[in-house]
């Protein structure tokens, strides 16, 4: 899957994801130092309706959290998804389940089966991308200074 990532790394699926309010952490953590906080937090204070789902808290932000996806009453449109790979399958069938719009892995979050019952029940897949790095090239200070543009590179332009 790793060569193939491509496909779900297209640039107007992913804006079509930020373009959705309610947006479920699954693994989010109240320790400030993990990833899965920061972006929770990054997510909120940038307009979004953001849903912890982890089991082993009850609230994070004031925001209340839920053991699953199935747990939350509410619609949920992306699930952004900071678990070990071997989870995502169980995740990617709740996901179905509460039908939610987008699958979103995160860095090193690869799961082959985990996109394959997504995507077998409508939801779009983004594989090892960060929801909050692409806000900020697609939607945010990035993209002010022209990162969405896809015209800036790291590489060294032919002479």
């Amino acid at each position: 899957m790793n060569d193939s990532l491509a496909q779900w790394q297209d640039p107007e699926t992913i804006q079509r994801a930020l373009h959705k309010q309610s947006i479920a952490v699954v693994g989010m953590s109240s320790n400030e130092l993990r990833a899965s906080n920061f972006v929770g937090y990054y997510l909120k204070r940038n307009g979004y309706q953001v849903t912890p789902v982890n089991p082993r808290e009850d609230e994070i932000y004031g925001l209340k959290c839920y053991a699953s996806l199935t747990d939350i009453p509410h619609k949920i449109d992306v699930v952004d998804v900071f678990r070990d790979p071997g989870a995502v399958p169980a995740i990617a069938e709740e996901a179905v389940a509460i039908g939610a719009g987008f699958l979103w892995l995160q860095f090193g979050v690869i799961s082959p089966q985990g996109v394959e019952i997504a995507e077998a029940g409508n939801v779009e897949c983004i594989v090892d991308q960060c929801i909050k790095i692409e806000h900020a090239r697609y939607l945010g200070r990035m993209h002010w200074l022209g990162f969405n543009s896809e015209q800036i590179s790291a590489q060294r332009s032919p002479r």
